[in-house]
């Protein structure tokens, strides 16, 4: 558990300015040993676990990433304070489906991509598809819209396979921080 510290001082550097980040090849190692550490214990999470809002803290980014950006990500990159990327995600209830928003703000300007989620607790998986965007300018929306084939894949998602979706598989989930690895090998730490 000696990772657990430096995913925690990463997180709440996110949120105060006086705080100091670990090395992100530190936090790369922390990531891996917690992942190891989530292999050999196989905690099972739940839905509501993940439920809320979580800021991105630091990301490596995919394999493919990783080689076309060379060494920028390789150690991993921590996310400027002055972008806020979110994920929000409201579990399944037995009136309304699991949904997944993605946020990206940068000043007044707020991209938001939305669309259904699953989570499948025997993997710790969030499966999920964007299908709704949303661009606004401070309170002025610019565009609202159904995305990559909008209702047709909202209608498809619950039935295809895992293989064709995006998905996060989580590693760690504590009340204040998530660690999964994405569907192309990349690592990535929220807080809130």
């Amino acid at each position: 558990m000696n990772y657990l510290s430096s995913l925690q001082q990463a997180v709440t550097w996110i949120f105060k300015k006086r705080e100091k980040k670990p090395p992100s090849d530190q936090l790369v190692i922390a990531l891996v040993a917690a992942e190891k550490s989530s292999r050999q214990t196989k905690p099972n999470y739940t839905a509501q676990q993940l439920e809320g809002t979580w800021r991105l803290c630091f990301i490596t980014g995919t394999k493919q990433a990783q080689n076309r950006a060379g060494v920028v990500l390789r150690s991993g990159r921590y996310l400027p304070r002055w972008a806020t990327i979110e994920l929000t995600y409201h579990p399944d209830t037995p009136s309304h489906p699991g949904t997944l928003e993605n946020s990206i703000k940068f000043g007044a300007l707020n991209l938001t991509l939305t669309g259904p989620a699953k989570f499948l607790p025997t993997k710790n998986i969030l499966a999920f598809d964007f299908t709704q965007m949303s661009i606004a300018l401070g309170h002025l929306n610019l565009y609202h819209g159904k995305i990559r084939g909008g209702k047709e894949s909202e209608e498809k998602f619950y039935g295809e396979k895992l293989k064709k979706q995006a998905f996060f598989t989580y590693f760690l989930i504590e009340d204040n921080l998530i660690a999964a690895r994405g569907r192309g090998g990349g690592l990535a730490l929220w807080g809130r």
